[in-house]
């Protein structure tokens, strides 16, 4: 099997397109917290934020770019985005990626320490996320103003909310297949994934003394449902990124027995958690009114969905762009469903790197 699939089927190590060796090595730094209090009114001793740096800081502190990570994501994330003949040129620009709560670097479930382990990890919102990134870059790395956010998926769930949080923030903010709020039917596909993998017995109730196998290869299957387009299936399209003769079962084999290697089953239950709770409109002040949320967001706003996205359909997306008063409205013209808002093809690849290239240099 060629690489490509397996970064397509491994997120955490690559997102969907990444067919090349990591353009740099991406320094690993950690940034604590003492006593965070989640939204949810837990206070944590102390939490943990693994991010990732590109290219230098200038002088004046004017030149960051900050790209939040998307479902089980490292730093390596936005690799799509970056390098020579790409948007991100990190010989002007320095990149921040952050890797979320729960992708098993960051604070989560799995490397907390009792009273939180395991099960008892608190459930994190995508604003807590924003929180804790937000003290990192202020006190970790001196940056008080980005040139833009760009995020995709869970990352573009952050990116609109530093849109509502810190207005001011960002010069201009990016978001790829990814939405201002989880809206009721993604919040059923989350909890079909959830009780597919928690109907493992072996899960026991998240204290489970070895992974639950057949539980993550349930929840594998499901995810794999939604990840691209029905027409991309019809069309067979998997066959771009597979080895010569490597048949439809070999291939759903792969996704469910390697779709995220290694991930353990709280870790992508949490992570799932803050994906469902995902809203703008609960942003203190908005008494959950979305829309009145989304009207808030002055800063001009590139926001790219894709046309064939199951997990974040384009209806809700041209719903939620009708209340931005400085939106650029640019859905993806792809077949990869969920993947094209990480270039899930050489396609998407240049349409994205364009557009986004073309955006943050205005």
């Amino acid at each position: 099997m060629k690489k490509l699939l397996f970064l397509i089927l491994l997120s955490p190590y690559g997102v969907f397109a990444q067919t090349t060796q990591p353009v740099d090595k991406v320094p690993l730094h950690t940034f604590t917290i003492k006593n965070f209090k989640t939204e949810g009114g837990i206070t944590l001793p102390e939490v943990h934020i693994i991010y990732g740096t590109y290219g230098h800081l200038n002088a004046a502190h004017d030149n960051a770019i900050l790209l939040p990570s998307h479902y089980m994501a490292d730093r390596h994330g936005y690799e799509w985005l970056i390098g020579p003949g790409k948007a991100l040129d990190t010989s002007k620009l320095f990149l921040v990626t952050t890797e979320l709560f729960g992708n098993g670097n960051s604070s989560s479930p799995s490397n907390t320490p009792e009273p939180f382990h395991g099960p008892r990890f608190p459930v994190m919102r995508i604003r807590d996320n924003v929180e804790a990134v937000h003290h990192l870059l202020i006190e970790d790395l001196k940056i008080t103003h980005l040139k833009a956010i760009i995020g995709f998926s869970m990352g573009a769930q952050q990116a609109f909310q530093w849109a509502v949080s810190y207005p001011q923030f960002a010069d201009r903010i990016v978001a790829t297949s990814g939405t201002a709020k989880t809206y009721p039917h993604g919040f059923v596909r989350l909890e079909g994934q959830i009780a597919a993998l928690t109907a493992d017995a072996a899960f026991e109730n998240g204290d489970y003394k070895t992974q639950p196998v057949k539980g993550i290869e349930a929840f594998s299957m499901v995810w794999a449902g939604w990840l691209y387009s029905q027409e991309w299936w019809r069309k067979e399209l998997w066959r771009a990124t597979e080895a010569p003769g490597t048949t439809f079962e070999k291939m759903l084999d792969n996704y469910r027995h390697n779709f995220i290697p290694g991930a353990d089953a709280n870790n992508l239950i949490l992570q799932m958690h803050t994906w469902e709770l995902h809203d703008i409109g609960a942003t203190p002040g908005f008494n959950g009114d979305v829309e009145r949320a989304l009207r808030s967001i002055k800063v001009p706003f590139l926001y790219m969905p894709s046309e064939t996205d199951l997990y974040f359909p384009i209806g809700d997306a041209t719903y939620e762009s009708g209340f931005m008063p400085n939106v650029t409205f640019k859905p993806i013209p792809s077949l990869w469903g969920h993947t094209a808002g990480a270039g899930g093809n050489p396609a998407d690849d240049k349409f994205l790197n364009e557009n986004i290239g073309q955006f943050i240099n205005q």
